[in-house]
């Protein structure tokens, strides 16, 4: 009796703690573990929230970049972790829905994962390197099947396996029929340094001002945006619709903010809070939107619980009509 009794009183005082504890959530800095190398989109969208953030959460909000196994190893990191909301992740289906599919290292699944709240949506630019004889993406799709038959397929970059990147770009290949090989690297930049190198041939990689500023200098081609239609900020450039190959090639991936799922329910009420705000943010919409990004509508938590819910799904579908398996 007393066991059961002492066990009870341990429970409560422990209950009490944690409640306490997400009352005053924070009284330290947050740390935004960013799963890529500084230089890319996902680094420049970070340096736009880190300090609107940490004025709506009263503390720091410090920035950390770890690349490597498409994310993966910067959310084996946060899981690491205490649940107690003071390490966010930024990412994506790319790292927590696609990864775990692809990479038998990742031991994580997505349900690990709670989304507090989306940021943005990324536009998808069909880029090549600079020096392909060809103007759209049907006569890229042509001279990829002569490349194929010549026995040196057209190769394609991706921030690793099982990345958004490399599903779309292993996607395209089965839809037309021509085979490519997919190039691996730790980020979208050491990416990009091989598309203007002319290492890699394409890159279906998220749009931002700086590859317009590379098209127009001539240091790489964008084709098309992979969007149903041209929107303000890339109207510049054909949709994927627009071209007679693959009118059905539409795509966008999200970003969002995440936490260990049993972090206490105080504190991811707090960090919703907080995000929300830095969503209407002068800075933060000028700034994303100046990348070519869509910024989200803020959603109560039940609604982005559920758009994560149906992401799982719709992903885990991707990756079984591609046939990924984990490597």
């Amino acid at each position: 009796m007393f066991k059961e009794l002492r066990g009870v009183l341990v429970i409560l005082l422990m209950s009490i703690s944690t409640f306490a504890a997400a009352q005053n959530f924070p009284n330290k800095p947050v740390n935004l573990m960013v799963p890529y190398p500084a230089g890319g989109l996902s680094d420049v969208i970070a340096r736009l929230v880190n300090n609107p953030l940490s004025k709506q959460l009263g503390q720091p909000v410090i920035i950390e970049n770890l690349g490597g196994a498409s994310g993966g190893i910067a959310a084996q990191k946060v899981l690491a972790s205490p649940a107690d909301g003071y390490y966010l992740f930024q990412g994506s289906p790319n790292e927590l829905i696609l990864g775990p599919l692809a990479n038998s290292a990742i031991k994580f699944v997505s349900e690990d994962f709670r989304l507090v709240q989306t940021i943005g949506h990324a536009q998808i630019a069909f880029l090549i390197r600079k020096d392909i004889p060809v103007k759209n993406v049907d006569e890229f799709l042509e001279y990829a099947k002569k490349q194929a038959l010549a026995g040196k397929p057209v190769t394609y970059a991706s921030v690793g396996t099982g990345s958004y990147y490399h599903v779309i770009g292993e996607q395209l290949s089965k839809m037309t029929g021509i085979p490519m090989t997919h190039v691996p690297y730790k980020g979208a930049a050491p990416a990009n340094q091989d598309l203007i190198g002319g290492q890699v041939d394409m890159f279906l990689g998220p749009f931002t001002k700086t590859y317009e500023e590379f098209h127009v200098q001539g240091r790489l081609k964008i084709l098309a945006i992979l969007n149903k239609e041209r929107l303000p900020s890339t109207k510049a450039y054909p949709a994927i619709t627009e071209s007679k190959s693959l009118k059905n090639f539409t795509h966008s991936i999200w970003t969002g903010y995440f936490v260990k799922k049993d972090t206490p329910e105080a504190v991811v009420e707090r960090l919703h809070k907080a995000l929300t705000a830095t969503l209407s943010d002068p800075t933060v919409k000028t700034g994303l939107e100046a990348n070519s990004l869509i910024v989200s509508q803020p959603l109560p938590l039940s609604a982005v619980t559920k758009n994560y819910s149906d992401g799982i799904n719709q992903f885990r579908g991707i990756a079984k009509n591609i046939g990924l398996q984990p490597q």
